[in-house]
Order: structure tokens, then sequence, then C-alpha cells
């Protein structure tokens, strides 16, 4: 794979596909993370002379152009950031502010998913997308780890048609993933929150023999709870997966693993942040309440058990930190990562937005990454067409 010190970039044009997925509301950036961690990509480019061309996402507007989710608010806070003016191209497709960029430029063009070819699951259409957008550059950074585990235009395809490598944080989020998949220092944890099992289920099916711990936390905690015959009252649960769940609870005491299930539970009678809450045992949840964070007790052991660890990867919070009686839980685990003497990695999506939202700096923990979905993928042991391309 070459390196983003590969090329030579005096006069040359760079199309450069960045994670700007940032949560916006009312056109207001609440957490401009992702913008960040693409700094020193694109600083680096210009710096050696580049005119830079940076393609991005921002949610799912399915071919269709949604006012909500425009990049503008992303290129004047890029432009802050960086600076220097960022021009901003309403046009993807034919973008005259793209074809004419300059060195030492910085163009964004506007969200790549407003047009349908970018996701589509024609190879054909795709690449007509990628063709384009291969005229504005001679050579091709990927630096949007958040989107590399799709086989999307702007991530896959354009990759094919023009020299590349990865920008350093798609280099960095690769070699921190390595560390946790090629001989970890032990012990290794790996604590799991977040509302779905489902969205669990490959990453703890994959990582049950390669880890001393696993923590399970969040919303589908009572899907657990559940497998274990408790009552759970009025919350989350996945019915479907009770059998899956008992089979990997039985595997993980076959392989020796300590798998760390709540004792306490925080719950309300509803879902809202003016609900009133009551700690009650795992095992005796009322049946007109729902759990929304794990309780002290249990937020306590599980900083016990990661303080144990050199290797610790979290994805997920542990209850519903967005409403402040209901954060205790998530914070406790974070303020535990912070400690750890080795490597912590906080796996991106809802657990980077957590810790953030409750204060803590991204440098108090050894590595946030930027991508959820493509991290659990990894450690699901799937392969990454964004990174398969690049090598």
């Amino acid at each position: 794979m070459n390196s983003l010190e590969s090329f030579d970039y005096v006069g040359k044009r760079v199309l450069l596909r960045c994670d700007l997925n940032v949560p916006i509301k009312d056109g207001v950036i609440a957490d401009d993370g992702r913008i960040r961690a693409s700094l020193p990509t694109i600083q680096y480019l210009i710096a050696q002379g580049a005119a830079v061309i940076v393609t991005a996402h921002l949610g799912r507007p399915k071919g269709e152009r949604k006012p909500e989710l425009s990049l503008a608010p992303v290129a004047a806070r890029l432009s802050d950031l960086l600076g220097q003016a960022v021009t901003f191209s309403s046009e993807i497709v034919g973008s005259e502010a793209a074809k004419s960029a300059v060195a030492g430029e910085v163009v964004l063009l506007e969200n790549i998913r407003y047009e349908a070819a970018e996701t589509s699951k024609e190879e054909s259409e795709r690449l007509s997308l990628a063709k384009e957008l291969a005229t504005y550059a001679d050579i091709f950074i990927s630096d949007g780890f958040g989107a590399v585990h799709r086989k999307h235009a702007s991530v896959y395809d354009v990759a094919k048609l023009l020299p590349h490598a990865p920008g350093y944080l798609v280099a960095a989020e690769i070699e921190v993933l390595k560390k946790l998949t090629q001989n970890p220092e032990r012990p290794y944890g790996v604590v799991l929150g977040g509302s779905k099992v489902s969205d669990k289920i490959g990453v703890i099916t994959n990582l049950l023999d390669k880890v001393n711990l696993m923590a399970i936390g969040g919303g589908m905690l009572f899907t657990f709870l559940a497998a274990q015959g408790h009552e759970i009252g009025k919350s989350l649960v996945e019915v479907d997966l009770i059998p899956t769940v008992k089979e990997l609870m039985t595997r993980a005491q076959t392989l020796g693993v300590k798998l760390l299930l709540p004792t306490d539970i925080v719950v309300a009678p509803e879902f809202a942040a003016s609900a009133t809450p009551t700690i009650v045992a795992a095992d005796a949840i009322p049946a007109d309440q729902m759990g929304l964070d794990i309780g002290p007790e249990s937020a306590a052991a599980f900083a016990a058990a990661i303080g144990e660890c050199k290797t610790l990867f979290w994805n997920g919070p542990m209850g519903v930190f967005e409403f402040p009686n209901f954060a205790a839980g998530t914070k406790v685990v974070a303020q535990a990562l912070t400690e750890v003497v080795g490597i912590s990695v906080v796996g991106g999506g809802d657990s980077a937005a957590a810790v953030r939202a409750l204060g803590f700096a991204d440098s108090a923990f050894g590595y946030i990454s930027t991508g959820g979905g493509a991290s659990l993928e990894y450690l699901e042991g799937k392969e990454l067409p964004g990174i398969s391309v690049l090598e």
C-alpha cells in the first residue's frame, strides 16, 4: 500500500475522500470531531502544493437533494479550522469549482450521496460517477474511514481509476485496529453497549475466542437478561435473538472468557429525560419499568474489570447518555478507559459522541475511532472494500 508521502503533489490536483458526517441540527454542528480528524491530511496536501478537492457525505439522502443534509455548514467550519477560505461547490457532477481549483485551494463538493450513483449496487452506475470525479484530479487519497466498509463510488470505484493512497486518518485507524486483532497485549477486554444486540452479534461472535473480558451494557443487555430468564419489564429486547445469545453465553463459559453483565439497573416508567430514575437489581426489573442505564454497582464492577486490562475496545454507550439521569454508567466507563495502562480505543459513532458530550477530551483516550460501523466490521473479520482497494 502506498503512503501519503508516496507522491509529489506540486501542481497536482488531489481528490480527497473525507468523513465529514457530523451531527447538524438547525445548521449548527454539534460535534466537529470528524472535521478535526480530517485536518492533518488536508494541511499536508496544501503544504505540498496540491489543489485539494474534498468529497464527503452527510446522512442518507438516498439520491435526493435534502437541504438539511447539505455540507454547507461543514464548509464554513472547515474554513474556520484551516484558517483559510474553503470553496463550497453546490455541484458535484460537472463542478466548475473542482475543475478550476489551483494549488493551495480547498474545494468541498456538496454531499456526494445527493448522487444516487454513489451508493448504487450497480457497478456501472457507480463507475460512471467515479469517472466524473476522477476527471477532477491526478491522485486519489482515501481518508474517510467511516465509509471504508462501503463499496461506494467515491470510496471504492474511484480508487481503481487514479493513483491512490490512504490519508493520515485511515492509516492511523488501520494501525490501531491491527493492534486490537494481531497479538494484543493482555488482558484484552471489550465493552459493548448500544441499543441492539443485532448490531453487535458479528463482533461478539468473532471476538469471543480472542478476548479475556467481554462486558455488556446498553439496551442490548436486556436480551442477555431475558436469555437468563429474568423479567425485563418494558426494556428493549430482541426476542428472536434470545437463542443466539444463550449460545454465546455458553460459548463464553466454555472458552473461559469473563462475560460481565450488570447486576443492577437504572429504570424509569418511560423513555424521557424527565423520567424519575430508580435503581433495581438486574433480576428484579418491575413489569411497568424500562431499563435506561446500568446501575452504580455495575458501573463500578465494569470500571474495575477495565482497569485490569492492557488492551480495551469500547463501542456503544451504557445507557441513554443524552439524558443526565441515565448518563452515569457511560461516564464511569469512559473515565475507566482514560486510566487504562496500555491501549484504550473508543470505537466511534455514539461512543465518541458520548465521551465528548460528557466533557472528556479526545486526548484522554488512547484513540477515538471516527468510524463505528467500519471498526465493528473490521473486528468481525470482514473485508473493508475501501481498504482492500488501496492495497
